[in-house]
């Protein structure tokens, strides 16, 4: 965690909005410019939430058929963005790293606590969801562009965590669109009575 206790002041939330709005305002003037590095994003993204999403699957196979009660046992999976500042930024310093853990701090940045989707997967309970229902590409049209310019990006098929990062978190469009490492964290919980 960055600084738990700034986290606690309101106008962190407000400094990081205001950041995004005017960083977002002059970056989108130009996404003709930008438009590799979201198709790129997006692409990763996708791969990366892929590999949590089999991974997942295949460690919950292992251990349902091994376990005495698999009614007592919960996965859960979620993926976030690299913990290095991306090498791939244009704008590069010694202070980014800096910047990088504070949008990457869930205390700032209060929805990136499940990670890039808009809640986590969690087995059993979330069992039968495909990974296009993940990614939010199970529904019509599959493109989560909203925001941008609609033509410039209508055959993008742009994610759900795509859409979540840029709309609904405190990342500038071009805080993510240069990572192309990401983290995955899968847990196991067990309830056991005693």
């Amino acid at each position: 965690m960055f600084n738990d206790n700034w986290s606690k002041y309101p106008e962190c939330d407000c400094l990081l909005t205001v950041r995004k709005d005017i960083i977002n305002k002059r970056a989108l003037a130009h996404q003709e410019e930008i438009l590799p590095d979201i198709i790129a994003f997006n692409d990763a993204l996708t791969a990366a939430l892929r590999e949590m999403y089999d991974r997942a699957h295949r460690i919950w196979d292992a251990i349902k058929d091994k376990a005495e009660n698999p009614d007592h046992i919960h996965l859960t999976a979620k993926c976030y963005l690299g913990d290095d500042y991306p090498a791939l930024h244009p704008v590069q310093g010694t202070d980014r790293q800096e910047l990088w853990d504070a949008l990457c701090d869930w205390g700032w940045n209060h929805f990136y606590d499940d990670g890039v989707t808009h809640g986590h997967l969690i087995i059993p309970m979330d069992e039968g969801y495909s990974f296009e229902r993940l990614t939010g590409m199970d529904c019509a049209p599959p493109n989560w562009n909203e925001g941008l310019d609609q033509e410039l990006t209508k055959d993008l098929h742009l994610t759900l965590p795509f859409h979540h990062l840029f709309d609904h978190m405190k990342f500038a469009i071009t805080d993510f669109i240069y990572v192309r490492q990401f983290e995955t964290e899968i847990n196991i919980e067990i309830e056991k009575s005693l």
